[in-house]
Parts: structure tokens; C-alpha cells; sequence
């Protein structure tokens, strides 16, 4: 499993991945988060619904509810054209950001104990 504190920066783009490609509630987007890491990272209900909110306040995503006819009706959540121009902003920045962490996670420090 992966430090829930090196993903809190990166829920925003796995939750707006997710809504890019179909509307979806909570549970949902909880569980097609771990099927998809294939079990590395899970998401804590408080994480997603704190992320939730956030970017449903910061007008990312929108909620409506849904018209199951049984049970409760589901809040569901679509994301706005301004999630989508934050979602290819987020993607931008993981991609400067990879790029530096590779270089400090290099194979030079492997290579220097190998030639010890």
C-alpha cells in the first residue's frame, strides 16, 4: 500500500479522471479507484468526501441527486468545464513533478554502491 500522504496531493486527479469519463457517487468513485491501483491505494471515505467538497466548493464538480426508485436517492457528482481545465492543470504539474522526483530516484545511487 501507498502512503496516503504522498497521494493527498494527487486525489483531485484521480477523482476528475474518474468523472471525466461517466457521473458517478461516492462509493463508486471510492471503490474504481482501488480496482484500478489494483488494491495500492484506497481511499478513505473521509479523504474522498473532504476532496468531494473541496472541489465541488472550489466549482470543479457539481452534485446532483440521482432518481433511483429505491432506497435513498444517490448524490451524484459531473465534473464543470472549469474541473476539466483544473484537471489538464493538475496533470501538468504531476508531469514537472515526476520528472524532478526522477531525478533524485535515479538509478545513479544503485550504480554508485555497485562499483564500491
Amino acid at each position: 500500500m501507498i502512503s496516503s500522504d504522498i497521494m493527498r496531493g494527487y486525489n483531485d486527479i484521480m477523482i476528475l479522471f474518474l468523472l471525466l469519463e461517466h457521473d458517478s457517487y461516492g462509493y463508486e468513485i471510492s471503490k474504481e479507484i482501488q480496482t484500478r491501483t489494483g488494491g495500492l491505494y484506497s481511499m478513505k471515505e473521509t479523504t474522498l468526501y473532504s476532496a468531494i467538497n473541496r472541489l465541488e466548493k472550489s466549482g470543479y464538480i457539481a452534485s446532483y441527486h440521482g432518481s433511483e426508485s429505491f432506497g435513498k436517492p444517490r448524490t451524484y457528482f459531473t465534473i464543470t468545464n472549469a474541473g476539466r481545465s483544473y484537471y489538464r492543470e493538475k496533470c501538468g504539474e504531476w508531469k514537472l513533478t515526476r520528472q524532478i522526483v526522477d531525478y533524485f530516484t535515479s538509478e545513479k545511487e544503485e550504480n554508485k554502491h555497485e562499483h564500491e
